[in-house]
């Protein structure tokens, strides 16, 4: 995971100081992959080594053993390429990609306890690197004050530092950028728990 114990460190202080200015709770999620697909890659390699034998067959004098043997190490080998991370995640339409990696954001709204703040007023800013993918997902209580293009000067911020490989930079700027839109809506009141924990979950 490309996120150093630093940096790490680095978000949960910017969580707490941003926290500290709205009654709202910021969680941060940070997926390596969101398509746990693997059916599809096993398909395709099984393809490729049932064509295999008869292209061999038409094309050269091989005897049958080594057909079949060159047919076993295709499959396998074939698999094990097709199933690494970043080539899996390919194999896959952008819209399903997308909707994997939604369907783990929701998830993780639920997981991380969000939807359980008193005032429902908490947001998820997740990422999904394989994907390229970030979402920031608001409860009820901030949904029904803020409409969702107003996240969009998050996400461009986290985009932005994304694409240079400062993820890290690219949370704390979200952060920031989603602590001046929650301070507007849910300002810090005389008493302000701290209802979730202040970190950046790795998963």
């Amino acid at each position: 995971m490309p996120i150093s114990e630093q940096d790490r460190a680095r978000i949960a202080a910017a969580i707490h100081a941003t926290e500290a200015r709205t009654s709202g709770e910021i969680v941060c999620v940070l997926a390596k992959s969101s398509s746990d697909v693997t059916a599809l890659p096993v398909f395709a390699a099984a393809v490729v080594a049932l064509v295999l034998p008869w292209l061999l067959v038409a094309s050269t004098a091989w005897p049958v053993d080594r057909i079949l043997l060159l047919q076993l190490f295709v499959f396998f080998g074939l698999t094990a390429l097709l199933l690494l991370p970043g080539v899996r995640v390919r194999l896959l339409p952008r819209r399903a990609r997308r909707a994997a990696a939604h369907r783990v954001a929701m998830d993780q709204f639920v997981q991380r306890g969000i939807a359980r703040t008193k005032d429902r007023s908490g947001i998820l800013i997740f990422v999904s690197l394989a994907e390229h993918y970030a979402r920031i997902v608001a409860d009820d209580g901030i949904a029904a004050r803020v409409p969702q293009p107003e996240w969009q000067a998050a996400i461009d911020a986290l985009l932005s530092h994304m694409k240079d490989g400062r993820i890290a930079d690219g949370f704390i700027s979200a952060i920031d950028a989603c602590g001046d839109v929650l301070a507007t809506h849910f300002p810090a009141g005389g008493k302000n728990p701290d209802e979730l924990p202040d970190r950046i979950y790795l998963i």
